[in-house]
């Protein structure tokens, strides 16, 4: 919250005590009768008496319609100026602060928790990126809605004053159709005891020809009456809708002061409050983040070292047993060796088997000779052409 704000809020706190300590007068429900009314409150009936004229319908109409003027007119002066006003807008301020605020998860902040799956499906921010843009976007939000409090603060604090202002004329409208309603009864019992009986009696003593007339005469008079009755009656109706709408008015206005007192109280310590706490999760976060660079930093050296050692040792092995072998190993001699052997044992083998070979096959040359020979010797003796030829085609050995 920057400090322009907070100076408003705080100065705002002595005119909410102000309107919250505001007591307004309880409303009177007797109705006084000209007969009992003190002297002010009688000259008062008297006066509204002279408005009603008998012979004129419009000023029994219009009789106790000039009461409500001034309460009609301050009326309309408040809904011209808070008609767009709605207690939701600041309910919901609160609410939407409470839940930004809320809406930090402290799983999120742990920088050593693995994503979820869903997580990296998604591409989400790791841990901290993510707590440092919504520390940013939070920062943002309490900034534009300790603003809005502080403008629906005036705007309550304005209705507040304007209603105390509706009460007091609604209080008096009430007090003074009370008196119009004294007037009224006052009027309707003349009617009832004196002007009428002696419009009955001048219409029995008025000659034959003008008593038509004068019948015509006591009928609007007494229909008058019943109009003024039926207008006392619209007025007692009217006050008593009067009287019911004084403790509604006391009833926005408690709503209205209880909420300017909470957001007062949330502007001066709440919203401070949540900063402090906020500035406080940050620095624990970036405490920890370096706290976690350190110890990756000290366990890469220490990686490093057992790695190096490992390495060391094994490149030591290598080397020194090949600085210990010959030139030839004595099996790969001892290999070579018996292969040597075999090989020439394998041409002896050869060798030997091909002579046999071959001497079966001078046998069997011999042996297929001599039986060529027999055969066409014996073919030669047959004497006919055929034998001859073939005996012939054969050089004899």
């Amino acid at each position: 919250m920057s400090d322009t704000v907070r100076a408003k809020a705080e100065a705002a706190l002595a005119e909410v005590t102000e309107v919250t300590e505001t007591l307004l007068p309880t409303p009177s429900n007797a109705l006084v009768p000209l007969a009992e009314a003190d002297a002010p409150v009688a000259e008062n009936i008297r006066r509204a008496m002279d408005e009603i004229d008998m012979g004129d319908t419009q000023s029994i109409v219009r009789f106790g319609s000039g009461a409500q003027a001034e309460l009609q007119e301050i009326s309309q002066s408040m809904l011209d100026g808070v008609r767009n006003k709605d207690v939701g807008p600041a309910g919901d301020s609160l609410r939407n602060i409470v839940t930004t605020i809320r809406g930090f998860s402290i799983s999120e902040l742990d920088v050593r928790r693995d994503r979820s799956w869903w997580e990296k499906l998604t591409g989400k921010m790791a841990p901290m990126a993510k707590f440092a843009a919504r520390y940013e976007e939070v920062q943002g939000q309490i900034d534009k809605i300790t603003d809005d409090l502080l403008n629906h603060e005036h705007v309550l604090l304005k209705d507040i004053k304007s209603l105390d202002k509706l009460y007091g004329k609604t209080l008096d409208f009430y007090d003074e159709l009370a008196v119009y309603i004294a007037a009224g009864e006052e009027k309707i019992a003349q009617l009832d005891a004196t002007t009428i009986p002696e419009k009955v009696a001048e219409v029995d003593a008025a000659p034959e020809e003008q008593q038509v007339m004068k019948a015509q005469e006591l009928r609007d008079l007494r229909s008058a009456r019943d109009d003024l009755e039926r207008r006392v009656h619209d007025l007692k109706l009217t006050r008593q809708v009067t009287m019911q709408s004084l403790p509604s008015i006391r009833l926005v206005q408690e709503n209205d002061k209880s909420l300017v007192t909470k957001i007062n109280s949330t502007l001066v310590n709440t919203v401070p409050l949540w900063e402090t706490q906020l500035a406080q999760a940050v620095t624990i976060q970036r405490s920890r983040e370096a706290a976690e660079a350190v110890r990756g930093a000290n366990d890469l050296t220490n990686e490093l070292l057992t790695a190096n050692a490992d390495n060391l040792r094994q490149a030591n092995q290598i080397v020194r047993e090949e600085m210990e072998r010959g030139v030839f190993d004595i099996e790969a001699v001892k290999q070579a060796n018996a292969t040597l052997i075999a090989t020439i044992e394998d041409s002896l083998r050869i060798a030997d088997e091909g002579k046999s070979k071959r001497a079966a096959a001078e046998e069997d040359l011999e042996k297929m000779e001599a039986e060529l020979r027999d055969t066409l010797a014996a073919a030669s003796s047959r004497g006919d052409g055929t034998g001859y030829n073939a005996g012939s085609a054969v050089p004899k050995g």
